[in-house]
């Protein structure tokens, strides 16, 4: 990758491996094969010194797949080499995601030890039917004792749940809020459950084998979340995620304030100057390309500053902060009446956002159907 004229102050490396494949899974992963785990290693230590430097950086998130899922040697060895090529500012936050299965208190201490500052636990569920039908392989009572070894020793926790399973009902969802709330984990990630296509649902539910919730079902469930944590002291900061006061993920906000990020990795996504770039998402395609002396980059796009501007109000969007019209011209030099014109207007009129002259923001209503907002703004 070409080295930024600026440089990113976020790293994201992606980790494919994994124990299964679930059934609403379309991430970039490969499961059951830890025979490529050193290859993949040695892929990575490559693409470590294609960025042409060592750049020390605010945020680094392990994502996957499931880092965690790594046998003790070669997480370890994954931390040497991004600590070579992105050694973590003092105050930094150190985030790596985990299958609750994963965590013991030897994976805890080794994570401590190594500068891991928050743990994004891959809850789901705490409902034994639901974590079944999820295809999870950990029970509610394995969650728990995951998040309350990270807990002790790491500075954050975050819980990951899923709502709008077939079959789920309010007492479910709430039974699983409540659940995730007695714990008080800094940071709560809820998300309405997507099936795919190319995922084992997809299939399943063009079979007739599997019936989603409706959207209305998924719409109540969604603001039975936010009711909920929002009583027990959450901030909802972006659409689908809650923090405690002060404690939300400064690496994610990264992305949604339009930032900048190295990534590295099958699949893994960039930002640098303005370049989109997204790796292979074939882990054996790429640890062949990266081993083989190729560029691990399958797509590349070069953002005019209009197409800029669009995305960064798409994004400030997500957030219930919204997007303030004198720091938009600022930091994209567009004004944000004239970018977003005409829809921007009648999504006011229709009340699904809210605008009080200094600012823009999606409204409760404008919540539930934020994902079709989004494509009248990134167009013309």
């Amino acid at each position: 990758m070409d080295s930024p004229a600026r440089s990113p102050t976020a790293a994201y490396i992606h980790v494919p491996f994994c124990a299964h494949r679930c059934g609403y899974c379309n991430f970039t992963l490969v499961a059951g094969r830890d025979d490529l785990v050193d290859r993949y290693l040695d892929a990575v230590a490559v693409e470590l010194r294609s960025v042409g430097g060592v750049y020390a950086v605010d945020t680094i998130f392990f994502g996957g797949g499931t880092p965690t899922h790594l046998p003790a040697s070669a997480l370890a060895r994954l931390f040497d080499l991004v600590e070579r090529a992105f050694p973590l500012a003092p105050g930094g936050e150190f985030s790596v995601e985990a299958n609750p299965i994963d965590v013991t208190p030897q994976l805890v201490e080794l994570l401590a030890r190594r500068g891991v500052t928050r743990l994004s636990l891959g809850a789901q569920s705490f409902d034994p039917g639901k974590l079944t039908l999820l295809e999870r392989d950990h029970s509610p009572e394995t969650i728990r004792r995951a998040y309350r070894w990270a807990a002790d020793a790491l500075q954050a926790v975050s819980l990951d749940l899923i709502f709008g399973c077939p079959e789920e009902d309010a007492a479910t969802w709430q039974a699983d809020l409540d659940a995730a709330i007695e714990l008080a984990p800094a940071h709560v990630s809820t998300y309405g459950l997507t099936i795919e296509r190319g995922t084992a649902f997809w299939a399943r539910r063009a079979k007739g084998r599997l019936t989603p919730l409706d959207e209305e079902q998924e719409r109540g469930l969604y603001a039975q979340a936010i009711d909920s944590l929002a009583a027990a002291g959450y901030e909802h900061y972006e659409v689908s995620n809650f923090a405690q006061p002060g404690r939300r993920c400064r690496h994610n906000e990264n992305y949604w304030s339009g930032g900048d990020y190295f990534a590295v990795g099958p699949g893994a996504a960039r930002h640098l100057a303005g370049r989109r770039e997204l790796n292979h998402r074939s882990a054996t395609t790429y640890i062949k390309r990266v081993l083989g002396g190729q560029s691990p980059v399958a797509e590349s796009e070069q953002l005019g500053p209009e197409d800029r501007a669009r995305e960064r109000l798409v994004f400030g969007l997500r957030r219930m902060a919204g997007v303030e019209r004198g720091e938009f011209v600022r930091a994209t030099g567009f004004a944000l009446d004239a970018l977003g014109g005409e829809a921007l207007r009648r999504f006011v009129d229709a009340g699904l956002l809210a605008d009080d002259g200094a600012s823009v923001r999606l409204t409760r209503e404008g919540l539930f159907v934020s994902d079709a907002l989004w494509p009248h703004f990134l167009r013309a």
